[in-house]
């Protein structure tokens, strides 16, 4: 799991982490090829899980809001105007294990509604 998105100054090493992965991703498609392995990385944008959803209600209150508010301002940010379910990240995964994919290696997905375009 990657990410391709900003992450800010206060989160540079989050963010320089989260590059190492690609970079990785790249190298080991690189040396495992030869052994028939693939390797890519998958790039989560907002996905709604327990913890995303506790820090959504956190800054609710902070700011005075309705959840449901804070959920469609979460949401307007993403072209595809909803956040993922964990489901949708699994459905990459799937697919990126299936014969579908025996030609895929070395590469990043993004599976984030469009909210970070390559």
């Amino acid at each position: 799991i990657a990410g391709k998105g900003y992450a800010g100054v206060s989160n540079a090493a989050y963010a320089a982490s989260k590059g190492a992965v690609i970079s990785l991703t790249k190298t080991a498609a690189q040396q495992l090829g030869r052994h028939n392995i693939n390797v890519n990385a998958i790039c989560p944008g907002v996905t709604r899980t327990a913890l995303s959803d506790a820090n959504l209600r956190v800054r609710a209150q902070q700011e005075g809001l309705a959840l449901e508010a804070m959920e469609r301002r979460r949401a307007e940010a993403i072209p595809l105007q909803r956040a993922n379910d964990p489901e949708d990240i699994a459905a990459m995964v799937i697919f990126l294990a299936s014969p579908g994919a025996r030609n895929i290696t070395g590469q990043s997905y993004n599976v984030d509604g469009g909210l970070i375009p390559d």
